[in-house]
């Protein structure tokens, strides 16, 4: 069984964290630098932007994690390290401030940055900052490291889930930031996850690369893909369950306990898009392969006409037909079934590919709600997938408009 506990990063035996306002953003309410650690050696994994630009910290945090190793996680808000010419010293720098003060390896040290690009990233604060910082790591530190990861962000998003491996019991928690530059195949989304169970380096990659196939991959905010995007996950095997070096039982559970935490960040940050109102989930079932599946839900949440219309509250469900159109598989329109489903009910309004006679008032008053369905029935097999998104509001163009003024 798996049930949500408190605690974050830090549910997981041995880890702690911190997050403090260092002077990298010029406001002194919003903290700015985020440590996380385990008391022990870990093994890692991570998987990173598709985006060919790639910020400088995720080509440091690759080459410190080629031995599977790492023990802490050092994080900005503010500025995102990259396009700068300087990007991979200051990283390095970033990585042997924190094991200075930590008592670590520079190499033991997972380093990320978001905020806003090609501007270079001073690293004086940093220095001037990581002391305190470390002195401050705690086991209540999550959600302090939480918003020191924050950018246009307006809430912290964190969760952890206890279960069981071989008798004994585990943790696995997580911390994201993530609201705009979101869009599948990774995004301005960072995700740090810690668990003390015991599973190889091997394991783990196999673990993390797997589940974002259907969890932040299916994540879409505004079709842009970042260049800072990262999801890591340190394990340090102090719940003392048998290691997980093969697939098995154990690695199922495992999966699955990693499957939830990652799922509810998804609908988190999909849930505060930048300028959102709406989250929307687009379920898709009876497709032809689990590709096409995830082809049409990813479509339907990508849609800017489908996303204005939520937001609008607008039953206009040939912008959904049309969004499954163009994803680029091949579908028997005319098999096609669309409803629009929330706390206020569901209703029908396309089946077998046209429109259907139903209540305008009622579809309004499901789609006013502040979390939409759209549940897409393909009728070509027994593949399905689920895509999260946001709608499209006014406050969007504003925040990106002038997000760096």
């Amino acid at each position: 069984m798996i049930k949500t506990v408190p605690g974050g990063v830090c549910a997981a035996k041995g880890f702690t964290a911190a997050g403090i306002h260092c002077g990298i953003r010029k406001n002194k309410s919003k903290k700015d630098l985020a440590l996380i650690m385990s008391r022990v050696p870990c093994t890692a994994a991570a998987v990173y932007t598709s985006n060919l630009v790639k910020g400088a910290p995720l080509t440091v945090t690759k080459s410190h994690l080629a031995d599977g190793r790492a023990q802490a996680v050092i994080c900005n808000s503010g500025n995102a390290n990259t396009c700068n010419a300087d990007g991979i010293a200051v990283a390095e720098e970033m990585s042997a401030l924190a094991a200075e003060a930590l008592g670590l390896a520079p190499e033991d040290v997972i380093v990320a940055s978001t905020g806003v690009i090609g501007q270079r990233l001073d690293i004086a604060p940093i220095r001037a900052s990581l002391p305190a910082l470390a002195s401050l790591l705690s086991e209540d530190g999550s959600l302090a490291a939480n918003e020191a990861i924050m950018t246009t962000d307006t809430k912290p998003k964190e969760i952890a889930v206890e279960f069981e491996l071989g008798g004994k019991t585990c943790h696995l928690g997580g911390i994201a930031k993530g609201s705009g530059m979101i869009h599948p195949n990774l995004c301005t989304m960072l995700v740090f996850l810690t668990t003390d169970a015991a599973i190889s380096a091997g394991m783990l990659q196999l673990a993390i690369k797997g589940d974002v196939q259907s969890t932040f991959n299916m994540l879409s905010i505004d079709g842009d893909t970042s260049t800072n995007d990262m999801v890591s996950l340190m394990a340090n095997g102090l719940a003392g369950n048998e290691p997980i070096t093969a697939p098995g039982k154990d690695f199922d559970a495992f999966m699955k306990a990693l499957n939830t935490v990652t799922v509810w960040l998804c609908r988190s940050i999909a849930a505060d898009g930048e300028g959102a109102t709406k989250l929307i989930e687009c379920s898709v079932t009876g497709a032809g392969s689990l590709a096409s599946a995830r082809k049409v839900a990813k479509s339907v949440v990508c849609s800017s006409l489908t996303k204005a219309a939520i937001f609008g509250a607008d039953a206009n469900w040939g912008r959904v037909l049309c969004a499954i159109g163009y994803a680029g598989v091949p579908v028997d329109v005319s098999k096609v079934d669309v409803s629009f489903r929330s706390a206020a009910g569901s209703e029908l309004v396309c089946r077998n590919g046209a429109g259907v006679d139903f209540s305008e008032e009622r579809a309004l008053a499901i789609l006013r709600e502040s979390e939409i369905h759209i549940d897409i029935t393909l009728g070509d097999g027994g593949f399905a997938s689920t895509a999260w998104g946001c709608d499209l509001t006014y406050e969007y163009v504003k925040i990106n408009g002038e997000y760096r003024t």
